[in-house]
């Protein structure tokens, strides 16, 4: 065999192997992550054969599969859809599971799952028709309703935890947008639908309560501060702290103010009780120094920042700066600077103080049921961390039942119930913008729901939508329909 020939062959046989390992690898490596794309359409075309499973709310279905006359056979439809878009998402012949439970769960909902298996061998030896698995979710409705309609038109997210076992009763975002005209099999009619909500500026498609740009916490955040002050034992509530009525940024000639330019205190001396009662910044930005950087974060890291999380719908961490300096560090004592939350991490916070210190992993699917509505799988309560011990818990709800009985969260009083939380007004950007917060739960001697709000500012200029006027509001609505399930 002369040169070239033998070049030639060589060249061959490598063309060979390379198809061979590619195909090798294609067929057995990737053949699970192709299989599970949202945008497989073969993949797609198999489960719109089979009856998609139902997401359930008290035994209402919210999502579901109804039959039809055309090639794809089952359309996904969704009740309720601005009630429930964010925590379903959609289902799309063209853009696949997107978003939302239908997402996250897909191979449940479509019945090719792994933990499945037993039940389609069943299905295969009994004849009965493949179908998925049905979720019923934790949510309660009242709760949500009582979040949609009050947070009505307003850019913002609510979340309501049950504090004793981290079942997520509300999550509401807004602004929210319709899943029936992305899972409709009207094609055309579904890319510009999906174009138009991309394109969006108030971006109706991102889940503000778990992800997207997250947001400086404020003074909802001092909770942290006061938690890490309480935990340290080196402060009582009633141990006086530097309180003035401004407070000059340590190395440097910037002061910051209190709300309105008040005094905390008329000797500049408040108790932390009364510094969380008042929600005094220059206190706790003193305080932030005094405590200093690692005990902050340790404590936010004890609450649950940094850890990630699934509902099985994914959470974005919270996350307390890595590195600070001096004048750094006592803005963040106050929730500024580069502190970054979700409002369900604000709420794990107030579900943690309520819970006797212990934050529990919060979880959004209670049953997992089969065709027949038969149990498959149950959820069972976990702890995630202890963050504070029982008598710092106690000491954090009796500061913030001040908050509520004569403080800056009074318009979240709800009648005959004693409330504990904490307001927040969280500035951002360089344009005077502010948003507004709220956390807290009820009743604070029995606590059965914790609630985390926030409202977005209308525009890039505060115009005086604090936590107190603005978020309690909607955070008290949400209490009374939890207090009352």
């Amino acid at each position: 065999m002369n040169t070239p020939i033998r070049r030639l062959a060589v060249v061959i046989f490598a063309m060979f192997t390379a198809l061979l390992m590619a195909s090798t690898w294609i067929q057995f490596v990737q053949a699970d992550d192709l299989r599970e794309r949202a945008d497989n359409r073969r993949t797609l075309m198999d489960t719109y054969s089979r009856d998609r499973g139902a997401i359930l709310v008290n035994g209402t279905a919210v999502a579901r599969s109804e039959p039809t006359n055309d090639e794809l056979r089952w359309l996904r439809v969704y009740d309720t859809p601005s009630r429930y878009a964010h925590i379903t998402g959609y289902y799309s012949f063209i853009y696949g599971a997107g978003a939302g439970l239908e997402r996250t769960t897909n191979s449940l909902l479509a019945g090719t799952d792994d933990s499945l298996f037993y039940q389609r061998l069943a299905d295969v030896i009994t004849g009965r028709p493949a179908t998925g698995t049905n979720l019923e979710l934790t949510i309660d409705p009242a709760v949500q309703q009582a979040a949609v309609d009050a947070l009505g038109d307003r850019r913002g997210a609510a979340v309501a935890l049950d504090p004793s076992t981290g079942a997520i009763l509300a999550m509401v975002s807004r602004p929210a947008y319709d899943p029936n005209a992305l899972s409709s099999h009207n094609l055309a009619a579904v890319e510009q639908a999906y174009a138009e909500l991309a394109d969006d500026p108030e971006r109706p498609l991102i889940n503000r309560a778990i992800g997207g740009d997250l947001y400086p916490p404020g003074s909802v955040f001092k909770l942290v501060t006061a938690a890490a002050a309480l935990e340290s034992e080196d402060y009582e509530p009633d141990t006086e702290l530097v309180g003035p009525l401004t407070y000059t940024l340590p190395g440097t000639s910037t002061e910051l103010p209190n709300f309105q330019g008040a005094a905390c205190d008329p000797e500049g001396r408040p108790t932390l009780a009364v510094s969380i009662q008042v929600s005094c910044n220059t206190s706790f930005a003193w305080l932030a120094g005094e405590l200093g950087a690692d005990a902050l974060r340790e404590q936010a890291e004890d609450f649950g920042f940094g850890q990630t999380l699934e509902t099985p719908l994914p959470v974005t961490p919270s996350s307390y700066p890595a590195e600070l300096d001096e004048p750094q560090l006592a803005l963040t004592g106050i929730g500024q600077h580069d502190v970054r939350v979700t409002p369900l991490q604000v709420a794990m916070m107030a579900a943690g103080i309520a819970n006797d210190g212990v934050v529990m992993t919060p979880y959004l699917i209670e049953t997992l049921r089969g065709a027949d509505l038969e149990v498959v799988d149950q959820t069972s309560p976990r702890t995630l961390s202890r963050a504070v011990s029982q008598s710092t818990a106690q000491e954090l709800t009796e500061m913030m039942t001040m908050v509520v009985q004569r403080g800056s969260g009074q318009l979240a009083q709800v009648p005959g119930v004693e409330v504990a939380g904490k307001t927040g007004t969280a500035e951002f950007g360089s344009q005077g913008g502010a948003h507004a917060w709220f956390t807290g739960f009820a009743p604070a001697d029995d606590p059965q729901i914790a609630v985390a709000v926030i409202v977005e500012s209308a525009s890039d200029n505060w115009v005086g939508e604090t936590g107190g006027v603005v978020a309690a509001p909607v955070a008290r609505a949400m209490l009374q329909a939890g207090v009352d399930r």
